[in-house]
Parts: C-alpha cells; sequence; structure tokens
C-alpha cells in the first residue's frame, strides 16, 4: 500500500467516527492545518471573502427592518445599499480619512464633535471599534448622533489575526460589548449576541474562504469560542 493510500485510509477511518471523535495523544492528522503561516494571510479574501462576514451579514440581514430613514454607515455604503435599499431615504458616510471620495463626513468617533446630535435613524457600524483607542468617548458620539428611537447596528471581532503594524487595539466579548453599551444605552434596549465555535475561529485565523466551510458547521455556536458579536442598541 502506497503512503497515499495509507493517509486516504487513515482519513477515511476517523471521518467514519464522527466529528465528536477525539483522537488520542500523539495521533492528531492537522491536514492542512499543519502549518506554521495561514492559508491565506488577508482574512480570506481571496479564497471567497472573510469567514466572518458570515455572521456579520446574517445579522444585518436578520435587522434589514431597521436599516432607514437617514443611515450611516463607515467607509462606504454598501450595506445602507444592500440591506436598506430604498427604505433608505439619506445616507452619510464617515470615514477618519479625508482621501476617502466616498466620505461624506471625515471624523474620529472617539473625536467627533463637529458631528450633528439626535440625525441618524441608523448607523451600521460594523468591525471598526477595534481601531479606536478611547471606547468610552466613541460610545458617547455613536448615541449621542443617533435620533431618539434611532438604532446602531454593531459588529466587533471577537478572535481574530490582525496585521502586525496596523493600529487595531483592542478584540471583545460579549460581556465587554455589553458593559460598554449600556454607559450610554438602557439595558433594555440592548440585545448582544456572539457566534462562532473552534472549527469557525481556527478556520479564519488561518484564512480559509467562506463558502469553503457548510452551513451547519457556522450553526453550531459555542460561547466559549466567540468569533464575532452583534450588538441592536436603540437610542
Amino acid at each position: 500500500m502506497s503512503i497515499k493510500q495509507s493517509i486516504l485510509q487513515f482519513l477515511k477511518g476517523n471521518h467514519q467516527k464522527g466529528k465528536d471523535y477525539t483522537p488520542p495523544v500523539g495521533e492528531i492528522n492537522f491536514g492542512d492545518f499543519a502549518r506554521l503561516k495561514p492559508i491565506s494571510d488577508d482574512w480570506g479574501f481571496k479564497r471567497g471573502g472573510p469567514v466572518d462576514r458570515y455572521y456579520i451579514e446574517k445579522f444585518l440581514k436578520n435587522n434589514a427592518a431597521d436599516i432607514k430613514g437617514h443611515g450611516l454607515e463607515i467607509l462606504n455604503d454598501d450595506y445602507l445599499e444592500r440591506f436598506g435599499g430604498q427604505q433608505i431615504t439619506r445616507r452619510d458616510i464617515l470615514d477618519i480619512d479625508k482621501n476617502n471620495a466616498k466620505a461624506t463626513l471625515i471624523a474620529d468617533l472617539a473625536h467627533a464633535d463637529h458631528l450633528p446630535s439626535d440625525t441618524y435613524d441608523c448607523f451600521i457600524l460594523t468591525q471598526t471599534l477595534q481601531l479606536i483607542y478611547d471606547l468610552k468617548s466613541a460610545m458617547k458620539h455613536i448615541y449621542r448622533i443617533l435620533k431618539p428611537g434611532g438604532v446602531l447596528l454593531l459588529t466587533v471581532p471577537g478572535i481574530s489575526h490582525y496585521p502586525y503594524k496596523t493600529n487595531r487595539c483592542w478584540s471583545f466579548t460579549e460581556n465587554s460589548i455589553r458593559m460598554l453599551l449600556e454607559e450610554q444605552f438602557d439595558k433594555k434596549n440592548i440585545k448582544v449576541e456572539k457566534y462562532g465555535n473552534v472549527l469557525v475561529a481556527a478556520s479564519f485565523l488561518y484564512g480559509v474562504g467562506a463558502k469553503e466551510l457548510k452551513v451547519e458547521e457556522y450553526e453550531h455556536n459555542d460561547p466559549n469560542y466567540q468569533l464575532i458579536i452583534t450588538a441592536k442598541a436603540i437610542k
């Protein structure tokens, strides 16, 4: 029997034992994960998109009814357009980078006194808070610029890799996001959820593409492996 045939037989045997099978010490088959560099170092963009987008976009789809009126989004208005569509009557794009030609507002959320108060019906804020050091100040401005009854749709990273030379400051948990939001929003108007499991988290770290995992693998939720935390908060 060739080496290749032996490996295939080994894999087939382990697969037949089920996903809950625990191999003995020293007999783990790491397969494609037996490497010191990721499969993709760009979060999986080159392999069909990042794994975490499954949860982010599902969250926005489930809350599409709140994406309406005067909307605000960071960097571009892709999600306002995709999930709000004709429900959006006016839109703004916020960026810290004045070279972003799409931006209608230039501001650092931690230092945003010049942004108008009580303005937005919906603020889509995905994967941004980790870049802001002064979270308390940013959250005060986020709350301030929402209209009464306005909705914040927030996502933040939990388990993640990050390029060493970026300005990322934080990773989050369900508890940290809830406590941060409760400093501004009424507790009864906050809903925080967490998503992920060990397979999804490992796949994201390795740069596996979003479509390379099955729906049932995404939908198994293990709170011990929080890949993405989502929050809906109403002013």
